[in-house]
């Protein structure tokens, strides 16, 4: 994803200070769409980060971070739930770099590597009904919408088969 000035990589310890200030400085507008992670996400957010990555050694998730040149993450793209070759795709970019195609380029690489580095067949995603950016780059990335909810916070439901990739 070059031609955003940005890097895909695969979350490590090293990403702990930038990913903090990612999520903090983005928390109102995240709020927005998605619950909020709450106080004590932040209070604990190391030990949170070092069991994200003994289940990233696992196998059981796949964490990866959008970064800048400089260092700072401006967004995350995360697998979770592997298992029998499926994961479920979740991501979220900074308020300041929406709008440029980047969560649509993050998304279509991550399933490049879903598919090639770690062998799934199939991801699930899910987004807010309100937040048709969000579903959007789901449909632009080749995604099916298969289901939607209602109720509190009504969500739509997407699937992508990986088979032939």
């Amino acid at each position: 994803m070059p031609e955003h000035g940005v890097t895909l990589e695969r979350l490590t310890a090293d990403h702990a200070d930038a990913l903090l200030a990612f999520e903090r400085d983005n928390r109102k507008y995240f709020a927005a769409s998605i619950a909020d992670r709450g106080d004590e996400f932040f209070a604990h957010f190391t030990e949170i980060l070092h069991a994200r990555l003994a289940e990233q050694a696992e196998g059981i998730c796949h964490f990866h971070v959008l970064v800048e040149p400089a260092g700072a993450v401006v967004g995350r793209v995360n697998l979770i739930d592997v298992e029998n070759g499926s994961a479920e795709l979740g991501y979220r970019l900074a308020e300041r770099v929406t709008g440029r195609g980047l969560a649509t380029a993050a998304v279509r690489a991550i399933v490049r590597i879903a598919a090639k580095e770690y062998g799934l067949r199939r991801l699930t995603a899910g987004a807010a009904q309100v937040n048709v950016a969000s579903w959007t780059v789901l449909e632009r990335a080749g995604f099916e919408l298969v289901a939607t909810t209602t109720g509190e916070r009504p969500q739509v439901a997407y699937e992508l088969s990986l088979e032939g990739l």
